[in-house]
């Protein structure tokens, strides 16, 4: 079969592999319709993860399942699956407990040299039952892509920061002076619909995260990226664009906030200057909300953070636990998201899909095997 494989930084090659075989009864072999190139995946591809070469690619897919093992029962031949970016076992505690981003069988996700990717004709994927899940028929393949990883994660990581207020003015309540119990029992004084949001980064996950937040009721966020097309998409969301280089966005935001900070950032870049402008940007007793993939220390302090009273949460998405919740936002919002895929690229040219992404040329590029 063919197969896209990372021989080494700014390395991409399409070489024969062999077709995948069940290698225990868990398993399952899915042929692949749609692979997508990942945002995540420009880390091992310009160095900045270390690796090793020769693996197969990709932990987005969507197929058709050609085989299952003997203990697969929640899926069967011919049946059309999104497959998670890691493997879900369904029986540990991090599992039973929603943590399926934790999962112990998932500590390699696919298109790694632990497990082979998904860019290619065929793909085994381990715990099948767990790590599958059911693509409905209804919905276009340029949107199930998104499900394997991008929309759960901005939904994910939107939805980090929207659970620390309160949804509408109406359900907010207020100190009266005499009790601190509210403060010390409830972080939600302060609405939704009058937190100010932002966003770094407004690639293919940022996307997601902000249109997640718009339609949970989020009004006002400002999306902050160096690219005009993505700015103009994330506009189309309903952000508010700012443009690095151009735009004084701290000036910005402290106008916008009389003073005091943005109350939450959704950060999707995921090196160590975003994250110092998150921190920079909120305010005291704000919420930072991690995606990006980071690979060095975090450039503030825990000191920095207790003067702060921030709220951080940071870590990869469970997708299996949110897709379902997920996947609502995205048919619920098919129209908005009809422009995230801008190149369909055959398989057979995957080094040019990862060129023209790692050069922000493309807001998503997808690859088609058989072509």
């Amino acid at each position: 079969m063919d197969a896209v494989i990372f021989n080494g930084p700014f390395k991409i090659d399409v070489e024969k592999r062999p077709k995948p075989t069940l290698l225990e009864p868990t398993d399952a072999i899915v042929k692949v319709t749609v692979a997508g190139v990942c945002g995540s995946e420009l880390h091992m591809y310009r160095g900045h993860q270390k690796t090793a070469t020769g693996h197969i690619m990709g932990h987005e897919f969507v197929g058709y399942v050609e085989e299952i093992g003997l203990s697969v029962t929640n899926y069967k031949i011919g049946q059309k699956v999104v497959c998670t970016f890691s493997p879900v076992c369904l029986s540990c505690f991090f599992c039973k407990n929603g943590y399926t981003n934790r999962c112990p069988v998932g500590t390699a996700p696919f298109g790694t040299q632990g497990l082979a990717g998904g860019q290619a004709d065929y793909v085994r994927v381990p715990y099948a039952d767990g790590t599958l899940q059911p693509a409905p028929e209804t919905v276009p393949e340029d949107l199930l892509i998104m499900m394997s990883d991008i929309f759960p994660t901005g939904y994910y990581g939107a939805m980090r920061a929207i659970e620390y207020f309160a949804p509408t003015s109406s359900s907010s309540g207020e100190l009266n002076g005499d009790s601190g119990t509210h403060a010390a029992l409830s972080l939600k004084m302060q609405t939704l619909d009058k937190a100010i949001f932002v966003c770094l980064g407004c690639g293919p996950v940022g996307l997601c995260a902000i249109l997640t937040a718009r339609s949970k009721g989020v009004r006002t966020i400002y999306v902050v990226d160096s690219v005009d097309d993505r700015l103009e998409q994330a506009a189309k969301l309903g952000g508010i664009p700012l443009k690095l280089g151009r735009d004084d966005i701290p000036a910005i935001i402290k106008e916008a906030t009389g003073g005091r900070g943005a109350d939450a950032v959704i950060e999707v870049v995921g090196n160590t200057t975003a994250m110092r402008s998150a921190f920079d940007l909120l305010r005291p007793a704000g919420v930072l909300s991690s995606l990006g993939f980071h690979q060095g220390d975090l450039p503030f302090t825990a000191l920095d953070c207790y003067q702060k009273n921030l709220n951080i949460n940071l870590g990869r998405a469970p997708v299996r636990t949110v897709y379902d919740e997920a996947l609502e936002v995205v048919v619920a919002n098919k129209d908005k998201l009809s422009g995230m895929i801008t190149h369909r690229l055959p398989l057979s040219q995957a080094a040019h899909g990862y060129d023209i992404f790692e050069k922000q040329q493309a807001r998503k590029v997808i690859l088609i095997p058989g072509q």
